[in-house]
C-alpha cells in the first residue's frame, strides 16, 4: 500500500511543474514569429529574371521603341485572312494553319463531314438549308446557290481585313460555285483579295476541266490578283510511284513556304523594311496572273541556283512580262553586296523594262548558310497556260506557203528624145449650102393647074419631109439662144409649113406648070 502513494504523488508533482513552462514555450516563441515577420518586411524584394522561349520563325519580332516621345504600339499591324473553299481548298488551309503564325484561317465549306475533320482553323458552314449539311455532288449551281443564301454571313468574314487569300480546287461544286460570290463580296468589302486556284488532273475528265476554266472567268474580275497551279504539274516535283497522300501534302508544302515567305515579308523587319504599303502598291489593279515562290538557295553564286527563284516547276509560267515584282532577300550578317546584286540582276532582267520593282533585304541570327528569297510578280503575260491541264489537243501544222523568187529588175527603157512641133495648116470646114425655101407660086384670086395634068397624066401629091433645125443648118460658131429666140425660130417654121398646106389646097386639073 505504501509503494502505491508515492507513485501517486510523483505523477501530482509532475502535473504541476509542466503547466507553466507549456505557457513561457508559447508566447516565446510567438513572440520570434512577429520579430521575423518585421525583418522579413524591411528587406527588398529582389525580381527572379525569366527567360522567354525563342520564336521558332527564322526572324525574330523587336520590341516597340519610343520615338520623340511617341510610341510605335499605334502603328496598325496589318490583318491577313487566309479562307479555304470547298473539300480541297479546305484541306489545303488545315495543313497550312499548323505551320503559319501571324494569319487567320477560315475553312468555309457545304459539306459537315468534311468541316469536322479540319484542324486549327476556324470552321464556317453556309447553305444549310439547301445543302442539308451535305456536299453539291458537282453541282456549281447548287454551290452559288448556298453562297448567295448566307450572303450576309459571309459579309463578316471580310470585315476588318486588309488582305484575304482565298484558297480553292476548281472543278467541284462548292469551290467553282461558291468561290465567285466569296471573291465580289471581298471586292465589295474593300480589302485586297488574292486568290490561289488549282486546276483539275487529266484523269478527273474533261467536263470538270470546263468546270474549272468557266469559274476562273468569273472570278477574274473580282480579284486583285491571282495564281494558278494545275495538279497535273505535281509530277515535276515527285515520283509517279509516290502515294497520293504524300503527293497532295507534296503541293500544300510548297504553298505554305509561299504563303509563310509572304507574311514574313510584310510583318518582320529589315536592313531595307517591306510592308503592307508596298505590297498593296503591288496588287493595285484587277485580274493580274501573279508568281509566287519562295525558295532557300545554299549556293546564291552559282547561276543555276539563282535561276529555280524566277522559274517554279508548279507554275505553266515564269515572271516573263510582269509590271511589277516585290522581293525580299533574308541571310545570315556574312550577306555579301555582289550576292544580292547577282540576284536582282537576274529578276530585273527576266521582267518588264517599264516594271515598278519593290525589294527589302533582312539578316537572321538562326540562318547559318545560304539564302531566302520571297519573290511575287504581277502582271504576267501568258497565254493559253490553262491548257496543259486540260485534254492535249492534237497540234495542226500550218502549210508554209512558198516564198516568192526574187525575179530581175528590167532595164529601164530610153526616153524618146522630143522631135520639134510642126505647124499643121489649120483645116477649115466648107460651110453647108442653105437651100432657099420655095415659095408657093399661088396667086390670089387665081387657080394654078399642075403641068402634067393637062394631057392626062396627074400625078400624086408627095409629103415633102418637115424642116428640122440641125446643126448644118447652123454656123460653125454655136450660139447661145434666149428663150424668145427659140420661139421666134419655131413661128418661122410654122408658117413655112402652114404656106406649104394653102398650096395643095387648089385641084390640080387647075394647077399650072410654072414656067
Amino acid at each position: 500500500m505504501k509503494k502505491k502513494k508515492k507513485t501517486i504523488k510523483k505523477a501530482k508533482r509532475i502535473t504541476k511543474t509542466k503547466k507553466p513552462v507549456m505557457k513561457i514555450i508559447k508566447k516565446r516563441t510567438v513572440a520570434k514569429r512577429r520579430i521575423a515577420k518585421k525583418v522579413i518586411e524591411k528587406k527588398p524584394i529582389k525580381k527572379k529574371l525569366v527567360k522567354k522561349a525563342a520564336r521558332p520563325s527564322s526572324l525574330k519580332l523587336r520590341r516597340p521603341k519610343k520615338e520623340g516621345g511617341v510610341s510605335l504600339d499605334t502603328v496598325h499591324m496589318t490583318k491577313i485572312r487566309v479562307i479555304g473553299i470547298g473539300g480541297g481548298g479546305g484541306s489545303i488551309v488545315s495543313e497550312i494553319a499548323s505551320r503559319i503564325r501571324k494569319a487567320d484561317f477560315v475553312v468555309a465549306n457545304t459539306d459537315t463531314k468534311a468541316l469536322s475533320s479540319t484542324k486549327k482553323a476556324k470552321k464556317f458552314q453556309f447553305g444549310q438549308s439547301i445543302t442539308k449539311g451535305l456536299g453539291t455532288g458537282m453541282n456549281v449551281e447548287v454551290g452559288e446557290l448556298a453562297a448567295q443564301e448566307d450572303k450576309e454571313r459571309i459579309k463578316k468574314l471580310f470585315e476588318g481585313q486588309d488582305i484575304c487569300i482565298i484558297v480553292s480546287c476548281l472543278g467541284g461544286g462548292a469551290g467553282s460555285g461558291g468561290t465567285p460570290i466569296f471573291a465580289k463580296i471581298s471586292k465589295n468589302s474593300g480589302c485586297l483579295t488574292y486568290g490561289i486556284f488549282t486546276t483539275p488532273f487529266k484523269f478527273e475528265g474533261e467536263k470538270k476541266t470546263e468546270i474549272a476554266r468557266d469559274a476562273l472567268k468569273k472570278i477574274k474580275s473580282h480579284l486583285n490578283a491571282f495564281s494558278v497551279i494545275p495538279n497535273e504539274r505535281i509530277f515535276q516535283i515527285i515520283d509517279k510511284n509516290t502515294p497520293l497522300k504524300d503527293a497532295l501534302s507534296a503541293i500544300n508544302e510548297k504553298l505554305a513556304n509561299n504563303l509563310e515567305g509572304l507574311i514574313e515579308m510584310i510583318y518582320y523587319p529589315g536592313l531595307i523594311n517591306i510592308d503592307f504599303a508596298d505590297l498593296k502598291t503591288i496588287l493595285a489593279g484587277q485580274g493580274k496572273l501573279t508568281y509566287l515562290n519562295t525558295v532557300e538557295i545554299k549556293e546564291p553564286e552559282k547561276e543555276e541556283s539563282v535561276k529555280k527563284v524566277v522559274s517554279s516547276s508548279l507554275y505553266p509560267y515564269t515572271i516573263k512580262g510582269a509590271r511589277g515584282v516585290l522581293y525580299n532577300i533574308v541571310g545570315n550578317k556574312a550577306l555579301q553586296l555582289s550576292e544580292v546584286s547577282k540576284l536582282s540582276e537576274i529578276i530585273s532582267q527576266s521582267v518588264n523594262k517599264n516594271a515598278k520593282i519593290i525589294f527589302g533585304i533582312g539578316q537572321s541570327r538562326e540562318k547559318q548558310e545560304g539564302v531566302k528569297i520571297t519573290l511575287l510578280a504581277t502582271g504576267c503575260a501568258v497565254k493559253g497556260f490553262l491548257a496543259e491541264s486540260g485534254p492535249e489537243k492534237p497540234k495542226v501544222k500550218k502549210k508554209r506557203k512558198p516564198r516568192p523568187r526574187p525575179q530581175p529588175k528590167p532595164e529601164p527603157k530610153p526616153e524618146p528624145k522630143p522631135q520639134p512641133a510642126v505647124e499643121q495648116p489649120k483645116i477649115v470646114k466648107p460651110r453647108p449650102k442653105i437651100k432657099p425655101t420655095r415659095l408657093s407660086n399661088r396667086v390670089p384670086g387665081r387657080r394654078v393647074i399642075q403641068p402634067g395634068l393637062m394631057t392626062g397624066q396627074a400625078k400624086k401629091p408627095q409629103p415633102q419631109p418637115q424642116f428640122r433645125p440641125t446643126e448644118e443648118n447652123f454656123s460653125d460658131v454655136k450660139e447661145r439662144r434666149n428663150a424668145l429666140q427659140l420661139r421666134k425660130v419655131m413661128e418661122d417654121e410654122e408658117r413655112q409649113l402652114i404656106e406649104q398646106e394653102k398650096a395643095w389646097e387648089t385641084p390640080a386639073i387647075f394647077r399650072r406648070k410654072r414656067e
